[in-house]
C-alpha cells in the first residue's frame, strides 16, 4: 500500500467505522489494532440500535437519529463491499409500562416523536397481545417504537474489516507506522491516555456483563424491560445485557451479576426459561465525562484526533460518528456537536 492518507488506531466499533468511511470515499487508510479486532466493548454480544426517548430534545439525541436513520444505509454499503452479513436489521422494540403514569407519559412522547423523529418512525402505545415474545406489563400495554434497530457485534466487525480491505484498505494486528492524520479511537484505554495526558479526569471505562443464549426469534423485536436489554439475532441466538459496574477486580471476568440478568430475563420473557447459555461476556466500554461521544482534535497534539467514548450507544452511532469524523479530519469541514468535543468533558 503506499502512503496512508489517514491512520485510525483502534479496531473497535468507532475505529472500524471511520476506516470503512475514509475508504469508501477513495482515501488511502490504514488501520492499526494492537490486539484484535473488537477486543473492547466492541467485541460484545449485545447489539442494541435503541433511541433516547422522545422528548428534551437536544444535539446528542439528534445526532443520534440522524445515525439511526443512516444505519440501514450504512450496513448494506459495508455487506456489499464485502459479501459480508453484519447481523442488521430494524424491527423495532417492546416496552412494557408499570403504571398509570408510565402509560401517560409514554402517550406523551409518541405524539413527540410524530416530529421529532421526522415522521420516519413512531412511538406508538399498544395492547399487549399475549403472544410468547412480549414482556409482561403490568398495565396490558406496551410501548413499540420503530427505530430501534439490532446489529450482531461480531459480524459487523468482520464485515467491516472485509469493507475495508475490500476498498483497499489496510488493517494490521500489532503495531505499523501511523502516517498521515491520527484518529484514536482506542476505547475505554485511549480515556486514560487522555486522561494522563490533560492532567485530570475526562473519561473512564464501565465494566459491563452481557450473556448469550440459544433462542431463535430472529424476526422479531427486541425489547428493554427495567433497563436491561433483551436482542434476538439473525443466527438464531438472543443476547441479554447489561450490566453496569465501576469497581471491578477483573474486567474480563464474570460472575453473580452476570448470572442474575437470566433470571431477570426469565422474569420478563418467560419463553426464554430453559434457553441454553451459549456464552458469558465481561468487558469495559468507554464513558466520557459527558456521557456523549468525545471526537474532534486531540488539544495539544498537532493532526491527531479522538473518537471515543461510545458507551452503551456506539454501534447506534457509528454511522454518523464515522461521517462527521472524515468530514472533519480529511475535508476540513466540522460538523461536531458542541457537546461532543473534547473541551465539554473538561
Amino acid at each position: 500500500m503506499t502512503r496512508p492518507d489517514l491512520t485510525i488506531r483502534g479496531g473497535g466499533i468507532f475505529g472500524l467505522s471511520i476506516a470503512w468511511e475514509a475508504a469508501r470515499r477513495g482515501a488511502r487508510v490504514r488501520l492499526i489494532e494492537a490486539a484484535r479486532i473488537g477486543a473492547g466493548s466492541s467485541g460484545g454480544v449485545v447489539g442494541a440500535l435503541a433511541p433516547h426517548v422522545p422528548e428534551n430534545w437536544n444535539e446528542k439525541k439528534a445526532f443520534q437519529l440522524d445515525s439511526l436513520l443512516m444505519a440501514e444505509g450504512f450496513w448494506s454499503g459495508v455487506t456489499g463491499a464485502s459479501g459480508l452479513p453484519t447481523g442488521y436489521a430494524r424491527l423495532g422494540r417492546l416496552q412494557p409500562l408499570d403504571s398509570a403514569e408510565a402509560l401517560a407519559r409514554a402517550t406523551e412522547r409518541g405524539a413527540e416523536a410524530q416530529s421529532l423523529w421526522q415522521a420516519q418512525a413512531q412511538w406508538q402505545v399498544v395492547p399487549a397481545t399475549g403472544a410468547a415474545w412480549e414482556p409482561h406489563s403490568p398495565t396490558g400495554m406496551l410501548i413499540h417504537d420503530t427505530l430501534s434497530a439490532r446489529l450482531h457485534p461480531r459480524m459487523a466487525a468482520t464485515a467491516l474489516v472485509g469493507a475495508i480491505r475490500a476498498k483497499g484498505g489496510e488493517v494490521v494486528i500489532g503495531e505499523a507506522e501511523a502516517t498521515g492524520p491520527v484518529i484514536w479511537a482506542t476505547g475505554h484505554v485511549g480515556l486514560l491516555a487522555l486522561n494522563e495526558d490533560l492532567g485530570r479526569k475526562v473519561g473512564a471505562g464501565v465494566k459491563g456483563q452481557a450473556l448469550l443464549l440459544a433462542y431463535d426469534a430472529s424476526t422479531l423485536p427486541q425489547m428493554q424491560v427495567d433497563g436491561l436489554h433483551i436482542v434476538p439475532h439473525a443466527d438464531g441466538t438472543v443476547a441479554i445485557g447489561s450490566t453496569s459496574e465501576n469497581q471491578w477486580d477483573d474486567p474480563l471476568s464474570v460472575d453473580a451479576q452476570c448470572d442474575a440478568l437470566l433470571i431477570r430475563a426469565v422474569a420478563a420473557v418467560p419463553a426464554l426459561r430453559g434457553s441454553r447459555v451459549l456464552e458469558r461476556w465481561a468487558g469495559i466500554r468507554p464513558r466520557a465525562r459527558s456521557r456523549a461521544p468525545m471526537l474532534g482534535p486531540w488539544p495539544g497534539r498537532t493532526g491527531e484526533f479522538m473518537a471515543n467514548g461510545g458507551f452503551k450507544i456506539g454501534f447506534g452511532m457509528a454511522p454518523k460518528v464515522a461521517q462527521v469524523m472524515v468530514d472533519l479530519v480529511l475535508d476540513g469541514v466540522d460538523h461536531v456537536p458542541e457537546g461532543f468535543r473534547v473541551e465539554a468533558s473538561l
